[in-house]
């Protein structure tokens, strides 16, 4: 699925309830015969992994855009959903937040918009710009309710999706206007680079 991005838009728009229509880019990008074994595989949950990645919802996002279906490095349908996303407008995708603990960000909303918007023919550099900006007030609205509940007023953002330098600069932005102090990565890169040093470092100290 992180190869081929359009088996994650496929999976989201099954798990949000919307059809698999042959309008989406992300199912033209998929053949019928795989779109057969997937259906089977999502109605019966076989082989079916979940996840909490946002980096893998950002790969759907990329795919039902139509930005890219099949990834042939790390991060790539991310990547180049962030560099076409037009971020000059200000309306933003919604995400339904459930729970307290924890808290679950739902992106059926956002789908459902999406597809809307898909089907009315907007332009896919403002689609991603939406997508951001509602990702980003979803992060916000997080940081808030864990705020209330823990009395925080520091957020550290870390991992591989705040490679994304417009996330990043949405997420903080908001969230100082928010009032909470934000810690972000200077020498340590936030994915997989940083995991690995941070691993090293606890070896280090406990190993005699």
């Amino acid at each position: 699925a992180v190869r081929r991005p359009y088996r994650m838009a496929l999976a989201h728009l099954h798990a949000a309830g919307l059809a698999w229509d042959e309008r989406y880019p992300c199912v033209a990008a998929c053949p019928p015969t795989e779109q057969r074994v997937l259906a089977r595989q999502l109605a019966g949950n076989l082989n079916c992994v979940p996840t909490s990645s946002m980096g893998r919802l950002f790969d759907a996002v990329a795919s039902m855009i139509g930005v890219r279906h099949v990834a042939t490095y790390e991060a790539q349908a991310a990547i180049e959903l962030e560099a076409v996303a037009e971020t000059s407008h200000t309306d933003a995708y919604a995400f339904d937040l459930t729970g307290d603990e924890p808290i679950r960000i739902d992106p059926a909303p956002m789908w459902r918009a999406l597809a809307a918007d898909l089907l009315a023919g907007m332009p896919a550099a403002r689609m991603a710009g939406k997508f951001h900006r509602g990702m980003a007030a979803a992060v916000v609205e997080v940081c808030r309710r864990i705020g209330r509940l823990e009395g925080l007023k520091t957020v550290g953002l870390s991992g591989g999706v705040f490679q994304n330098v417009t996330l990043l600069r949405l997420c903080v932005e908001g969230l100082r206007s928010a009032g909470f102090d934000v810690i972000t990565h200077r020498q340590v890169p936030p994915n997989d680079g940083g995991i690995a040093l941070g691993q090293a470092a606890i070896a280090a100290a406990i190993t005699p």
